[in-house]
């Protein structure tokens, strides 16, 4: 990813010895043009990334102007260090958010669970270096543990947020992940008086916004947002699939939308790309597109469709690698609204996508770590990949079977360790509890493993 610029330093080496000064170090070596020469898969020309042209979006109840494109810090890269352990990337981290921020990016959503609980500690690490008043910091009660869904457990994870972030104020906070049940809802929040802490910390002005992030049924949805509290926001998962065809722990965004609408609470999207399936579509799919917009990729058309509509306050987008985060940069920069035909077209990509094979899994890692080791994520995905570029073989019959079957087994070695692959699952079924997408993983692990040894035996199916 780091390019020799100025006397052989690169980027990573130019930001982490600015420090402090890293904004304006970035704004000089970056300008407006992309220095890394990378292109997103797909691409056909990296292009300017606009430093100046972001699409900003007001929220009503305090004024806030987000940047359309928030940064979602679930999924920070990571290294191996000299122990051999695996630790954030904290160089990377500071490089991401250093170009983000200076292109106009200024929405940062983190949690205590994430990547592994190392999420707060790099992106308040990265944060720091700026000045508070360039961005705003999204992070969430994640007590989903019963020794955290005390009062006193939940208040200890919020003041560990404000030090991991190194904040003494947090912009948007939300109830993390409501909607498995009312039920559920009041034993987290309600009964043991953490939404009654919680608006007092906002009265106080160290929320500056209270919301909560939806995963689940839609009693319990409509049960949060018909509550006596004026909601600043609400997090909800959002693309042109979701839209009126959500599956597991979901219910259509065109209903999710729609009520926040009337009640005047500002959506935050989530799961744009529904866990990069939407950047990864069918042959035929892609087609669609090109036919209307050849240079345009099929993750430009999702994060356009995410952001048209007006009530949307932010799209979150994790993104690991420098050419991801400068493209969708440039989608934002500034937003063009879907029009008529193109939506036309998403109907027709979607009708693809709903028939096709895919595991609905969007690689958020709840599942992980795997007590046996076993890389769910990295599993599906390479499934889901193979789904998408048309290299699944239905049958030993098939004209492309030895294609096929080379891709999928070269590329699952490649993809996933052999001792982390689906044969080592032993289905404890402790993963499929942790999944928000209400996947059976075992029974999926189960079908990958046997699709794989139907491979590697050439047996005729």
């Amino acid at each position: 990813m780091a390019k020799k610029n100025i006397k052989g330093l690169d980027r990573r080496n130019f930001l982490k010895l600015a420090g402090a000064g890293a904004v304006t170090g970035a704004a000089a070596l970056y300008g407006c043009k992309n220095t890394t020469g990378l292109r997103t898969a797909g691409s056909s020309s990296p292009g300017e990334v606009p430093t100046d042209r972001m699409t900003y979006r007001t929220n009503p109840h305090t004024g806030d102007k987000a940047s359309l494109l928030g940064y979602g810090c679930m999924r920070w890269p990571l290294r191996t260090n000299s122990n051999g352990e695996e630790e954030v990337d904290q160089d990377a981290v500071n490089e991401l958010v250093d170009y983000a921020i200076v292109h106009g990016v200024n929405y940062f959503d983190t949690a205590p669970v994430y990547v592994r609980g190392w999420s707060e500690t790099a992106t308040g690490i990265a944060l720091k270096r700026h000045p508070r008043d360039k961005f705003f910091i999204a992070t969430k009660m994640s007590n989903f543990n019963p020794s955290t869904q005390t009062l006193e457990g939940s208040k200890a994870m919020y003041y560990k947020s404000l030090c991991e972030l190194h904040v003494d104020y947090i912009d948007y906070y939300l109830l993390h992940s409501v909607g498995g049940s009312i039920e559920d809802f009041e034993n987290r929040f309600i009964k043991n008086g953490v939404l009654d802490f919680l608006i007092k910390e906002k009265e106080a002005g160290r929320i500056r916004n209270l919301g909560w992030s939806f995963h689940g049924v839609v009693e319990a949805f409509d049960h949060v947002l018909g509550m006596d509290i004026q909601w600043d926001f609400c997090q909800i998962q959002l693309n042109y699939q979701d839209w009126k065809h959500a599956t597991g722990r979901n219910v259509n965004a065109e209903y999710l939308y729609g009520e926040l609408v009337k009640k005047n609470v500002p959506a935050i999207i989530m799961e744009p790309l529904l866990g990069g399936r939407l950047s990864r579509v069918p042959a035929q799919a892609l087609a669609l597109m090109k036919q209307v917009h050849p240079e345009d990729t099929a993750a430009t058309w999702a994060f356009r469709y995410a952001g048209s509509p007006e009530h949307v306050l932010t799209v979150l987008s994790g993104m690991v690698y420098m050419e991801h985060l400068q493209e969708n940069i440039r989608t934002y920069s500034p937003l063009v609204p879907l029009n008529e035909q193109e939506y036309e077209v998403l109907e027709q990509v979607k009708d693809i996508l709903i028939n096709a094979e895919y595991i609905q899994c969007t690689e958020c890692q709840y599942c992980m770590p795997c007590p046996y080791g076993i890389d769910i994520p990295g599993t599906f995905s390479h499934y889901n990949r193979c789904v998408s570029e048309g290299k699944l073989a239905k049958s030993s019959m098939n004209e492309n079977y030895r294609q096929a079957r080379r891709a999928f087994l070269v590329g699952y070695n490649r993809r996933v360790e052999k001792p982390r692959q689906a044969d080592h699952c032993i289905g404890c079924d402790i993963c499929r509890l942790k999944c928000p997408q209400r996947i059976n993983i075992p029974q999926e692990m189960d079908r990958i493993d046997q699709y794989a040894e139907k491979l590697k035996q050439k047996i005729e199916f």
